[in-house]
C-alpha cells in the first residue's frame, strides 16, 4: 500500500488556476497533491546577447522555494548569494522542456522568462514546474498574439512532466516525498502530447533496477502526462 492510500498508477488530485498574478502577461498556480508552485510569464522585448540579429526568441526559466515550502526553513538563496546546484539544474531542465515545443522564428527577437516557485512541497516540484509553466507560458502567447506582437502562436505541442519510481518492488507514479525518499529508484519524465521524449533523469537509489521496470514506469508516464495534458487543456480553455 502507498502511504497516500493512492492506487500504483494513480496521480496526485491535479489542479491549474490562472490568472493568479495581475502584472504578468500569463500565470498560473499548479496544484500536485500538497505540491503548489506559482508559475508567471514575463515578456521583454529582446533577446540575450549572443541570438541578436538571428531572428529568434528565447525561452528561459528561473526555479526557486519559499524558505518554508518545506518541513524546515531553508535559507533563501539570494541571502547566501548564490543558487544552489540542484536550483540551477531545475531551472535549465524547465527552460529545455519549455522551448521543445516552441517554434522561436515564430516569437521574433522577444524573451519569454519562466518564473517558478515553491509555495508547498512535498515532492515533484520540478515536474509540476514544467507542467504550470507550459499554461504560463501559452497565456503570455496568446496575449502577444491578441496584441499583434506576433503573427502566430509559436507553441508547436504541449509538454508536461511527471515522476515515477519504484516504492517497495512497485513501480509507482507519481512520487510524493514520503515516497520519494524511501524510493528504491526514482525517475522524471518530461514528454510532449505528441509522444515525443524531452528529457528523462532516472537514478537507481538503493538497487539498480532492469530495462522491464524502466518500460514500466515509462507507461506510467504516459498515463500520468495524458491526464496532465486534459488539465492544461481545461485551464487554458
Amino acid at each position: 500500500m502507498r502511504p497516500s492510500g493512492r492506487e500504483f498508477n494513480a496521480l496526485r488530485p491535479v489542479s491549474i488556476e490562472t490568472g493568479i498574478s495581475r502584472h504578468a502577461e500569463g500565470s498560473a498556480i499548479i496544484r500536485m497533491g500538497d505540491t503548489e508552485v506559482l508559475c508567471t510569464a514575463s515578456v521583454e522585448g529582446k533577446v540575450p546577447p549572443f541570438m541578436r540579429g538571428q531572428g529568434e526568441g528565447w525561452v528561459t526559466a528561473e526555479y526557486g522555494m519559499l524558505p518554508r515550502a518545506t518541513h524546515t526553513r531553508g535559507d533563501r538563496e539570494a541571502a547566501r548569494g548564490k543558487q544552489s546546484g540542484r536550483t540551477q539544474e531545475i531551472q535549465r531542465l524547465i527552460g529545455r522542456s519549455l522551448r521543445a515545443v516552441v517554434d522561436r522564428k515564430a516569437m521574433g527577437e522577444i524573451t519569454i522568462t519562466l518564473d517558478c516557485d515553491v509555495l508547498n512541497a512535498d515532492g515533484g516540484t520540478r515536474c509540476a514546474s514544467i507542467t504550470g509553466a507550459y499554461v504560463a507560458l501559452a497565456l503570455a502567447f496568446r496575449k502577444l498574439r491578441a496584441a499583434n506582437v506576433i503573427k502566430a502562436m509559436p507553441l508547436s505541442g504541449q509538454v508536461a512532466a511527471v515522476s515515477c519510481g519504484i516504492f517497495q518492488g512497485q513501480p509507482v507514479l507519481d512520487l510524493d516525498y514520503a515516497e520519494d525518499s524511501a524510493a528504491d529508484a526514482d525517475a522524471n519524465f518530461i514528454l510532449t502530447q505528441s509522444g515525443g521524449i524531452v528529457e528523462i533523469q532516472a537514478t537507481a537509489e538503493k538497487s539498480t533496477f532492469d530495462e522491464a521496470a524502466f518500460n514500466a514506469l515509462l507507461g506510467l508516464a504516459r498515463k500520468g502526462v495524458a491526464e496532465l495534458f486534459a488539465a492544461q487543456k481545461k485551464a487554458l480553455g
